[in-house]
């Protein structure tokens, strides 16, 4: 272990320079126009699997799914099968204007290293492979048997993954699942997540009428549609108590006192949150009265308007609208059926229209499932252990407000299996928003962690990781 911890080291320009050239192509995958861009992501990460030292490396799909690459080592006869994700898709480049340097280049500026990708999830990309090449490249062997997946599609809402895991079941099946693709707490802070929300996703569409009307002529008498829309919408407004949506707290899980204690234990800058992400002097937090910012994001339902449309304001002309439409966002939490939450969304949005116009609510995707483990067993420990070692600082377990929806799945598919999602992102690493970035020492320390962990979970069996 100590040569690959010393490898790491020596050879850590050489990882930036890779994860330099995975930053470099725009593969975007939310506008179908950059397919040719994440085709030469996949076999940019075959070629980076390759060079690692992994052993049969492809690309492939499923059905008409965009690629993923894939690669194993399998030399590790009687140690656990660690089987660890990442994604090599991305956002979009939104408010190009904010940007401080090319998206597109990996730019090293206050010990972060910053590009579109950098930390969500191309980072982890370099992360990953950083340690297995760590052990390849000295002693050639590896402690445990690895099988590494990069997806195509997780921006996307990873809509072939589960189908794929069905196709490629036996070629897939390990003992363990690693994954950076989470957040920790704050720079240098360990972070293990246990528990994510959902999503419950829903397309709203009010129609008025057939056809635009002058408002010169219809102004006042007929209804707007744009007007009735936002008027739903507002329904919505929850000032700082819960969402007004009948029934959509019944299944909340309530959070017991152990988890409400560690929660308040953890480091939250409120001043230096509202500062990284320019929330305007005005704003107050819409937290619930007496939750934390984590126990809010973390274990409470949310809803969020993601897009909303009614006409261009580029092509705007003095017409009553007669249609306009939004996307809602319901983050779930445990013990939410989804089911039910697109019930409940559904009949609160459609009830008593303004004006009596006409409100049409589908799904918009499929839901995505919380998922929630108890972070404890021999793996959770090989996995603080190695990522106390690696940061030099007591790991802390954490929930995450966002979505991982393959971890359930993939845990069950593989009987059970030990999920650990590790850290790799933090508050300032800007995921989805301009100028993202990853801390650069803390990818060193992660990549030393993940050096650590395989070492760890070297030392059990395959039925003595759970």
């Amino acid at each position: 272990m100590q040569e690959a911890l010393n490898w790491l080291t020596l050879n850590h320009e050489q990882i930036v320079h890779g994860l330099a050239d995975l930053v470099a192509i725009p593969s975007i995958s939310t506008d179908g126009e950059h397919l040719a861009e994440i085709d030469r992501t996949a076999a940019l990460t075959a070629a980076q699997m390759r060079d690692a030292g992994l052993h049969n490396v492809d690309v492939l799909r499923v059905g008409h799914s965009l690629p993923y690459a894939y690669g194993e080592w399998l030399e590790a006869p009687g140690k656990p099968t660690v089987f660890l994700y990442a994604h090599h898709d991305v956002q979009p480049i939104n408010f190009v204007e904010q940007w401080r340097s090319d998206p597109w280049k990996l730019t090293r500026r206050d010990g972060r290293l910053f590009a579109r990708g950098a930390a969500d999830d191309k980072g982890a990309i370099s992360a990953l492979l950083g340690a297995v090449a760590a052990y390849r490249k000295t002693t050639n062997q590896l402690p445990v048997n690895i099988k590494v997946l990069v997806e195509g599609e997780e921006e996307i809402g990873s809509k072939n993954l589960l189908k794929f895991f069905e196709v490629h079941r036996e070629r897939i099946k390990s003992d363990v699942i690693v994954v950076c693709d989470t957040e920790n707490i704050e720079v240098g802070t360990p972070s293990i997540t246990y528990s994510l929300r959902g999503i419950v996703a829903v397309h709203v569409e009010v129609t008025s009428a057939k056809i635009p009307v002058h408002s010169g002529m219809g102004g006042g008498g007929l209804p707007d549609a744009a007007v009735a829309l936002n008027a739903i919408l507002g329904r919505l407004y929850w000032d700082n108590g819960p969402l007004p949506i009948p029934g959509l707290y019944d299944q909340v899980r309530v959070l017991t006192d152990k988890e409400r204690q560690a929660f308040r234990k953890l480091p939250f800058d409120e001043a230096k949150f509202r500062q990284e992400i320019g929330m305007v002097p005005s704003a107050r937090f819409a937290t619930e009265r007496g939750l934390t910012e984590y126990e809010q994001t973390w274990r409470r339902p949310a809803v969020t308007v993601i897009a909303q449309e009614a006409s261009s304001i580029k092509g705007a002309s003095n017409q009553v609208l007669p249609k306009a439409s939004a996307l809602v966002s319901c983050r779930i939490v445990p013990d939410q059926e989804p089911e039910a939450v697109l019930a409940q969304l559904t009949a609160f949005l459609t009830t008593d229209p303004p004006w009596g116009v006409e409100v049409k609510v589908t799904p918009y995707g499929p839901p995505v499932k919380w998922w929630m483990t108890d972070p404890n067993g021999p793996a959770f420990e090989a996995a603080l252990a190695g990522m106390r070692t690696g940061f030099d600082r007591d790991p802390v377990a954490i929930g995450c407000g966002g979505s991982i929806g393959f971890v359930g799945p993939l845990s069950e598919l593989f009987g059970g299996a030990p999920a650990l999602l590790m850290g790799i992102e933090d508050p300032a690493s800007n995921a989805h928003a301009p100028n993202e970035s990853l801390h650069e020492g803390d990818f060193k320390k992660l990549m030393s962690s993940l050096v650590r962990l395989f070492d760890n979970l070297g030392k059990l069996t395959p039925a003595r990781v759970k």
